[in-house]
Protein backbone atom coordinates (compact mmCIF):
# COMPACT_ATOMS: atom_id res chain seq x y z
CA UNK A 1 0.00 0.00 0.00
CA UNK A 2 1.67 2.99 -0.97
CA UNK A 3 1.74 6.05 1.82
CA UNK A 4 -1.02 8.67 1.15
CA UNK A 5 2.47 11.52 1.29
CA UNK A 6 3.84 9.15 -1.45
CA UNK A 7 1.04 9.54 -3.09
CA UNK A 8 0.29 13.00 -3.19
CA UNK A 9 4.04 13.35 -4.24
CA UNK A 10 3.31 11.26 -7.41
CA UNK A 11 0.20 13.59 -8.55
CA UNK A 12 1.78 16.71 -8.03
CA UNK A 13 4.62 15.71 -9.83
CA UNK A 14 2.00 14.14 -12.96
CA UNK A 15 0.23 17.50 -12.80
CA UNK A 16 3.24 19.55 -12.58
CA UNK A 17 4.83 17.99 -15.66
CA UNK A 18 1.60 18.07 -17.50
CA UNK A 19 0.99 21.06 -17.31
CA UNK A 20 5.02 21.76 -18.02
CA UNK A 21 4.32 19.80 -21.31
CA UNK A 22 0.97 22.21 -21.82
CA UNK A 23 2.93 25.58 -21.35
CA UNK A 24 5.63 24.16 -23.48
CA UNK A 25 3.54 23.47 -26.04
CA UNK A 26 1.54 26.54 -25.67
CA UNK A 27 5.07 28.79 -26.28
CA UNK A 28 5.99 26.76 -29.05
CA UNK A 29 2.58 27.10 -31.20
CA UNK A 30 2.52 30.79 -29.80
CA UNK A 31 6.20 31.39 -31.35
CA UNK A 32 5.22 29.92 -34.51
CA UNK A 33 2.02 31.90 -35.01
CA UNK A 34 3.71 35.15 -33.93
CA UNK A 35 6.70 34.73 -35.96
CA UNK A 36 5.07 33.85 -39.41
CA UNK A 37 3.38 36.79 -41.34
CA UNK A 38 0.85 37.21 -43.81
CA UNK A 39 -1.01 39.76 -43.69
CA UNK A 40 -2.55 43.09 -45.28
CA UNK A 41 -2.40 46.62 -43.32
CA UNK A 42 -3.69 50.25 -43.99
CA UNK A 43 -0.84 52.58 -42.60
CA UNK A 44 -1.06 56.13 -42.68
CA UNK A 45 1.71 57.58 -44.69
CA UNK A 46 2.01 61.01 -45.81
CA UNK A 47 -1.16 62.17 -44.13
CA UNK A 48 -3.29 59.32 -46.41
CA UNK A 49 -4.33 56.22 -45.94
CA UNK A 50 -1.81 53.38 -47.43
CA UNK A 51 -1.81 49.69 -48.59
CA UNK A 52 0.86 47.44 -47.71
CA UNK A 53 1.14 43.46 -48.02
CA UNK A 54 3.68 41.85 -45.60
CA UNK A 55 4.89 38.52 -45.76
CA UNK A 56 7.18 36.21 -44.70
CA UNK A 57 8.30 32.84 -42.80
CA UNK A 58 9.77 35.02 -39.62
CA UNK A 59 9.55 38.20 -38.65
CA UNK A 60 13.16 38.43 -37.25
CA UNK A 61 14.06 37.75 -40.77
CA UNK A 62 15.18 40.73 -42.96
CA UNK A 63 12.93 43.02 -44.42
CA UNK A 64 12.68 43.51 -48.30
CA UNK A 65 10.66 46.23 -49.44
CA UNK A 66 10.09 46.30 -53.54
CA UNK A 67 9.17 49.48 -54.75
CA UNK A 68 6.55 48.56 -58.00
CA UNK A 69 7.29 50.91 -60.97
CA UNK A 70 4.73 52.30 -63.77
CA UNK A 71 4.29 54.91 -62.51
CA UNK A 72 1.35 53.30 -61.14
CA UNK A 73 1.72 49.71 -61.65
CA UNK A 74 0.70 47.70 -58.56
CA UNK A 75 3.20 44.61 -58.08
CA UNK A 76 0.46 43.21 -56.04
CA UNK A 77 -1.53 41.21 -58.10
CA UNK A 78 1.59 39.42 -59.25
CA UNK A 79 3.88 39.16 -56.67
CA UNK A 80 3.30 35.55 -55.47
CA UNK A 81 4.82 34.64 -58.66
CA UNK A 82 8.10 35.75 -57.80
CA UNK A 83 8.25 35.83 -53.64
CA UNK A 84 7.53 32.29 -52.75
CA UNK A 85 11.45 31.82 -52.17
CA UNK A 86 12.15 35.20 -50.56
CA UNK A 87 9.42 34.80 -48.26
CA UNK A 88 11.28 32.33 -46.71
CA UNK A 89 14.56 34.20 -46.09
CA UNK A 90 13.05 37.68 -45.91
CA UNK A 91 10.32 39.56 -44.66
CA UNK A 92 8.73 40.66 -47.99
CA UNK A 93 6.24 43.78 -47.96
CA UNK A 94 4.74 44.90 -51.47
CA UNK A 95 2.93 48.46 -51.04
CA UNK A 96 0.54 50.21 -53.34
CA UNK A 97 2.08 53.82 -53.55
CA UNK A 98 -1.03 56.97 -53.66
CA UNK A 99 -3.28 56.99 -56.44
CA UNK A 100 -2.21 53.17 -57.06
CA UNK A 101 -4.14 49.81 -56.19
CA UNK A 102 -5.70 49.07 -53.02
CA UNK A 103 -4.40 52.25 -52.12
CA UNK A 104 -6.18 54.52 -54.38
CA UNK A 105 -9.53 52.66 -53.38
CA UNK A 106 -9.03 54.05 -49.73
CA UNK A 107 -8.28 57.32 -51.22
CA UNK A 108 -7.02 59.70 -53.44
CA UNK A 109 -4.25 61.60 -53.26
CA UNK A 110 -5.18 65.21 -52.09
CA UNK A 111 -1.54 66.53 -53.19
CA UNK A 112 -0.80 66.95 -56.79
CA UNK A 113 1.31 63.83 -57.66
CA UNK A 114 5.28 64.61 -58.03
CA UNK A 115 8.28 62.46 -57.67
CA UNK A 116 9.16 64.52 -54.66
CA UNK A 117 5.73 63.64 -52.52
CA UNK A 118 6.26 59.74 -53.83
CA UNK A 119 10.07 59.57 -52.76
CA UNK A 120 8.95 61.21 -49.48
CA UNK A 121 6.23 58.83 -48.96
CA UNK A 122 8.85 56.20 -49.49
CA UNK A 123 11.04 57.35 -46.67
CA UNK A 124 8.17 57.46 -44.52
CA UNK A 125 7.48 54.36 -44.85
CA UNK A 126 11.14 52.77 -44.18
CA UNK A 127 10.77 54.22 -40.90
CA UNK A 128 7.75 52.84 -40.47
CA UNK A 129 8.72 49.35 -40.91
CA UNK A 130 12.01 49.73 -39.26
CA UNK A 131 10.24 51.05 -36.33
CA UNK A 132 7.55 47.84 -36.95
CA UNK A 133 9.73 44.89 -37.12
CA UNK A 134 12.51 46.38 -34.64
CA UNK A 135 15.27 46.31 -37.43
CA UNK A 136 18.03 49.59 -38.28
CA UNK A 137 18.18 48.92 -41.87
CA UNK A 138 16.14 47.08 -44.68
CA UNK A 139 16.89 45.48 -48.46
CA UNK A 140 15.06 47.54 -50.49
CA UNK A 141 14.26 46.71 -54.60
CA UNK A 142 12.80 48.24 -57.46
CA UNK A 143 11.26 47.86 -60.33
CA UNK A 144 11.53 50.49 -63.52
CA UNK A 145 9.83 53.63 -62.71
CA UNK A 146 10.69 52.63 -58.88
CA UNK A 147 14.23 53.21 -58.92
CA UNK A 148 13.26 57.02 -58.87
CA UNK A 149 12.40 56.38 -55.66
CA UNK A 150 14.60 53.91 -54.44
CA UNK A 151 17.83 55.72 -56.10
CA UNK A 152 16.80 58.99 -53.79
CA UNK A 153 16.89 56.59 -50.89
CA UNK A 154 20.02 54.92 -51.55
CA UNK A 155 21.74 58.56 -52.00
CA UNK A 156 19.71 60.62 -49.37
CA UNK A 157 19.30 57.46 -46.29
CA UNK A 158 21.96 54.92 -47.21
CA UNK A 159 21.91 54.36 -43.27
CA UNK A 160 18.49 52.86 -43.53
CA UNK A 161 19.61 50.09 -46.27
CA UNK A 162 21.39 46.90 -45.95
CA UNK A 163 21.42 47.29 -50.23
CA UNK A 164 19.54 48.07 -52.58
CA UNK A 165 18.69 46.34 -55.57
CA UNK A 166 17.06 48.02 -59.10
CA UNK A 167 15.78 45.55 -61.51
CA UNK A 168 15.30 47.30 -64.99
CA UNK A 169 16.48 50.41 -63.51
CA UNK A 170 16.65 54.26 -65.02
CA UNK A 171 19.42 55.27 -65.26
CA UNK A 172 19.61 57.99 -68.09
CA UNK A 173 16.21 57.61 -70.17
CA UNK A 174 16.41 60.82 -72.27
CA UNK A 175 19.59 58.40 -73.92
CA UNK A 176 17.33 55.69 -73.91
CA UNK A 177 14.70 57.04 -75.74
CA UNK A 178 16.59 57.82 -78.70
CA UNK A 179 18.12 54.35 -78.53
CA UNK A 180 14.70 52.91 -78.65
CA UNK A 181 13.25 55.27 -81.35
CA UNK A 182 16.26 53.98 -83.39
CA UNK A 183 15.65 50.86 -82.75
CA UNK A 184 12.40 50.50 -83.46
CA UNK A 185 12.41 52.56 -86.66
CA UNK A 186 15.20 50.35 -87.79
CA UNK A 187 12.75 47.63 -87.19
CA UNK A 188 9.79 48.84 -89.10
CA UNK A 189 11.65 49.92 -92.02
CA UNK A 190 13.02 45.73 -92.13
CA UNK A 191 9.81 44.58 -91.73
CA UNK A 192 8.17 47.13 -94.20
CA UNK A 193 5.57 48.02 -91.57
CA UNK A 194 4.34 51.18 -92.93
CA UNK A 195 1.90 51.77 -90.05
CA UNK A 196 5.09 51.94 -87.57
CA UNK A 197 6.79 53.69 -89.78
CA UNK A 198 4.59 56.57 -89.73
CA UNK A 199 3.80 56.34 -86.32
CA UNK A 200 7.35 56.78 -85.51
CA UNK A 201 8.23 59.90 -87.67
CA UNK A 202 5.61 61.54 -85.51
CA UNK A 203 7.59 60.80 -82.69
CA UNK A 204 9.80 64.24 -81.40
CA UNK A 205 12.98 63.61 -78.72
CA UNK A 206 12.49 63.88 -75.96
CA UNK A 207 9.03 62.83 -75.65
CA UNK A 208 7.42 66.11 -74.84
CA UNK A 209 3.77 65.65 -75.04
CA UNK A 210 1.43 62.66 -74.23
CA UNK A 211 1.82 61.27 -77.91
CA UNK A 212 5.31 61.13 -78.40
CA UNK A 213 5.14 58.50 -75.31
CA UNK A 214 2.18 56.71 -76.46
CA UNK A 215 3.62 55.81 -79.97
CA UNK A 216 6.93 55.10 -78.89
CA UNK A 217 5.41 52.41 -76.44
CA UNK A 218 2.82 50.96 -78.48
CA UNK A 219 5.37 50.02 -81.24
CA UNK A 220 8.20 48.64 -78.51
CA UNK A 221 5.52 46.44 -76.66
CA UNK A 222 4.54 44.96 -80.27
CA UNK A 223 7.83 44.77 -81.29
CA UNK A 224 8.38 42.28 -78.05
CA UNK A 225 5.48 40.74 -78.85
CA UNK A 226 2.80 42.32 -76.05
CA UNK A 227 -0.59 41.31 -77.94
CA UNK A 228 -2.25 43.58 -75.48
CA UNK A 229 -0.90 46.61 -77.60
CA UNK A 230 -2.53 45.47 -80.50
CA UNK A 231 -5.98 45.73 -78.84
CA UNK A 232 -8.30 48.34 -80.16
CA UNK A 233 -8.88 49.71 -76.58
CA UNK A 234 -5.06 49.96 -75.85
CA UNK A 235 -4.90 53.42 -76.96
CA UNK A 236 -8.18 54.47 -74.47
CA UNK A 237 -6.37 52.52 -71.70
CA UNK A 238 -2.80 54.07 -71.98
CA UNK A 239 -4.48 57.60 -72.20
CA UNK A 240 -5.76 57.20 -69.17
CA UNK A 241 -3.01 56.43 -67.51
CA UNK A 242 -1.23 59.45 -69.52
CA UNK A 243 -3.85 61.69 -67.81
CA UNK A 244 -2.35 60.80 -64.52
CA UNK A 245 0.81 59.96 -64.33
CA UNK A 246 2.35 62.04 -67.64
CA UNK A 247 3.62 65.29 -65.91
CA UNK A 248 4.92 63.68 -63.34
CA UNK A 249 6.75 61.02 -65.30
CA UNK A 250 8.13 63.81 -67.95
CA UNK A 251 9.77 65.76 -65.07
CA UNK A 252 11.01 63.13 -63.68
CA UNK A 253 12.71 61.13 -66.21
CA UNK A 254 15.03 64.16 -66.90
CA UNK A 255 17.07 62.95 -64.15
CA UNK A 256 20.61 61.48 -65.68
CA UNK A 257 22.57 59.26 -62.81
CA UNK A 258 25.94 59.79 -64.76
CA UNK A 259 25.51 63.66 -63.76
CA UNK A 260 23.71 63.61 -60.36
CA UNK A 261 24.93 60.00 -58.59
CA UNK A 262 28.53 59.57 -59.37
CA UNK A 263 28.33 57.32 -55.75
CA UNK A 264 26.46 55.59 -53.50
CA UNK A 265 27.82 54.93 -49.45
CA UNK A 266 25.51 51.44 -49.80
CA UNK A 267 25.73 48.55 -51.22
CA UNK A 268 23.83 48.27 -55.13
CA UNK A 269 22.71 45.07 -56.92
CA UNK A 270 21.81 45.65 -60.49
CA UNK A 271 19.52 43.44 -62.14
CA UNK A 272 18.87 43.68 -65.80
CA UNK A 273 17.42 41.38 -68.71
CA UNK A 274 18.89 41.67 -72.00
CA UNK A 275 16.63 38.91 -73.58
CA UNK A 276 15.80 41.48 -76.46
CA UNK A 277 19.36 42.84 -77.36
CA UNK A 278 18.13 46.61 -77.14
CA UNK A 279 21.02 49.00 -77.13
CA UNK A 280 19.36 50.26 -73.90
CA UNK A 281 19.85 47.70 -71.34
CA UNK A 282 23.84 48.24 -71.75
CA UNK A 283 23.60 51.96 -70.08
CA UNK A 284 22.92 49.84 -66.80
CA UNK A 285 26.19 48.37 -67.72
CA UNK A 286 27.74 51.59 -68.46
CA UNK A 287 26.57 52.91 -65.31
CA UNK A 288 27.32 50.18 -63.01
CA UNK A 289 30.75 50.50 -63.85
CA UNK A 290 30.98 53.73 -63.71
CA UNK A 291 29.16 54.14 -60.06
CA UNK A 292 31.40 54.31 -57.06
CA UNK A 293 30.07 52.15 -54.16
CA UNK A 294 31.70 50.28 -50.90
CA UNK A 295 29.89 46.79 -52.49
CA UNK A 296 28.48 46.54 -55.79
CA UNK A 297 27.04 43.71 -58.91
CA UNK A 298 25.46 43.05 -62.24
CA UNK A 299 23.63 40.13 -62.83
CA UNK A 300 21.99 40.09 -66.19
CA UNK A 301 19.13 37.90 -67.14
CA UNK A 302 19.21 36.47 -70.91
CA UNK A 303 15.64 35.16 -70.97
CA UNK A 304 13.87 38.63 -69.90
CA UNK A 305 13.33 41.89 -71.37
CA UNK A 306 12.07 44.79 -69.04
CA UNK A 307 9.74 43.03 -66.97
CA UNK A 308 12.34 40.17 -65.18
CA UNK A 309 10.38 39.30 -62.04
CA UNK A 310 7.74 37.99 -65.18
CA UNK A 311 9.97 35.80 -67.27
CA UNK A 312 12.50 34.38 -64.92
CA UNK A 313 11.01 34.71 -61.34
CA UNK A 314 13.33 31.69 -60.12
CA UNK A 315 16.54 32.73 -60.92
CA UNK A 316 15.71 36.23 -59.76
CA UNK A 317 15.09 34.91 -56.33
CA UNK A 318 18.01 32.69 -56.42
CA UNK A 319 20.01 35.86 -57.05
CA UNK A 320 18.82 37.65 -54.47
CA UNK A 321 19.10 34.92 -52.04
CA UNK A 322 21.89 33.19 -52.88
CA UNK A 323 24.19 36.03 -54.26
CA UNK A 324 23.01 39.77 -52.52
CA UNK A 325 22.02 38.20 -49.30
CA UNK A 326 25.06 36.45 -48.15
CA UNK A 327 27.64 39.16 -50.27
CA UNK A 328 25.84 42.14 -48.09
CA UNK A 329 25.91 40.65 -44.61
CA UNK A 330 28.81 38.59 -44.58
Amino acid sequence: MVKKPVLMKQLMAIIIFTFSVAIGKGKSIIKKNTARIDTTEVVTIGGIKQFIKLQGADQARPLLLFLHGGPGTSLIPVADTFTDKLREKFVVVQWDQREVGETLKLNSSPEKLSLALVQKDTHELIRYLLKKFNQKKLFLASHSFGSMLGFNIADKHPELLHAYIPISGIIDQRKSEKLTIEMLINWAGETKNESAIRELTLVKLPFDDQDDLFYAQKWLFIHNGVDFAKKEDFKAKYYNWLATWFPMWKTAVANNLFKTLPALKCPVYFIEGNGDQQKSHYLVEDYYKFLKAPKKGLFWFEESGHTVFNTEPEKLQQVIIEKILPATLQ
